[in-house]
């Protein structure tokens, strides 16, 4: 074989091997952008040697706007806020929030332990009573001290998966039967209309009037505040599933609902073998919109229902005064905006898995 027939050939397997690396980069780049994270692909790109100049300024556009963006918000917020004095003293400044975070942390830590302890007193108490045969007297004693504040994080992550689920089993049968259905649709739209703009604050009393007649004790499976929030958000929240599931059914192409008559499919077939694949995609944006709103409402409905989440904590952070309490609801603030947006990026993650299933 001679020279240049070599080289010919290591350049084709070079070749080869840049198409699969792109091909990879490309398919990786897909739930880089899902989980927002895609400027990472013009980085990969660039290590790859594909036309790295290029890659520079898309690496410039995706990620250095964005942090001279934030730098440039940091900058101002530490510049302004001590020049504006409330009751509790100067509005607190990065600085003074981050330090803030780390003590909420090392808080956290401390009653985590503190509990692990409590309980490991309740177990030797236990285990004496064992063993002096006064079964009678064991008791599982729960311990009473007061949530961290990553207790209240997951409580009101839990409240409104909670909420967001029922708005979601109540919003989509309506939504398919509305869409399917004009005399349904005609029924459901002036109730839309009416409910869907009332504010989770004039909701509120009313759901708690109505969970204390029926839910007499606190002996139950959940708390009332538990259930006066989780129901408040499930009136707020469904509206965009109901309204975009109805949109998605309505729209599905008359061909396709031709086709399930002749074939005589009954409603269930019809329903899960055509209409829901087909309405999919603005089923799943009606649920982001719906699971955005109801972590809005939750922290209003958490307030006023006292709630053991982080509603709850920037109420009792407000009434009680002291001088870190600001830079603590400032980090509630940057806590809820996160857990929004990750919210937001677990459903968007759903709707490209159910999207790229479709492609295939």
């Amino acid at each position: 074989m001679s020279t240049a027939d070599s080289q010919f050939e290591l350049d084709a397997a070079r070749e080869a091997r840049r198409t699969r690396l792109f091909t990879r980069i490309n398919a990786v780049d897909k739930w880089l952008q899902v989980v927002g994270l895609a400027w990472l692909t013009p980085i990969l790109k660039a290590v790859a040697g594909d036309n790295p100049r290029a890659q520079v300024g898309e690496i410039w556009r995706q990620l250095g706007v964005p942090l001279l963006a934030i730098a440039a918000f940091l900058m101002m917020w530490a510049t302004l806020a001590p020049t504006v004095q409330t009751s509790l003293g100067a509005i607190p400044g990065p600085a003074a929030v981050w330090e803030e975070a780390i003590n909420l942390h090392e808080d956290a830590q401390a009653k985590a332990a503190r509990a692990e302890q409590f309980q490991a007193q309740v177990e030797a108490r236990n285990e004496r009573l064992r063993e002096a045969g006064r079964e009678d007297q064991v008791r599982n004693v729960p311990y009473t001290g007061a949530p961290s504040y990553y207790q209240q994080i997951w409580t009101s992550i839990t409240t409104v998966f909670f909420g967001f689920l029922i708005a979601t089993v109540i919003a989509v049968p309506l939504g398919i039967a509305a869409g399917l259905s004009a005399t349904a649709n005609a029924a459901l739209n002036p109730l839309i209309q009416i409910f869907k703009p009332v504010s989770p604050l004039a909701w509120l009393p009313i759901v708690t009037m109505i969970v204390s007649a029926v839910y007499t004790n606190n002996d139950g499976l959940f708390a009332k505040s538990f259930l006066v929030s989780a129901i408040t958000v499930t009136l707020c929240s469904l509206w965009p599933t109901l309204i975009n599931t109805a949109l998605g059914v309505a729209s599905i192409d008359k061909d396709l609902i031709s086709v399930s008559k002749v074939l005589k499919m009954n409603t269930w077939t019809k329903i899960t073998k055509l209409v829901l694949p087909s309405s999919l995609p603005l089923i799943f944006t009606g649920l982001r919109l719906s699971l955005g709103v109801g972590w809005m409402v939750l922290i209003a409905a958490e307030m006023l229902a006292q709630n053991p989440g982080l509603g709850k904590f920037v109420w009792d952070e407000f009434q009680n005064g002291s001088s870190s309490s600001l830079a603590k609801i400032m980090v509630a603030v940057f806590t809820i905006g996160i857990i929004g947006f990750l919210l937001d990026r677990v459903m968007y993650a759903l709707q490209s898995l159910s999207t790229f299933s479709n492609n295939r």
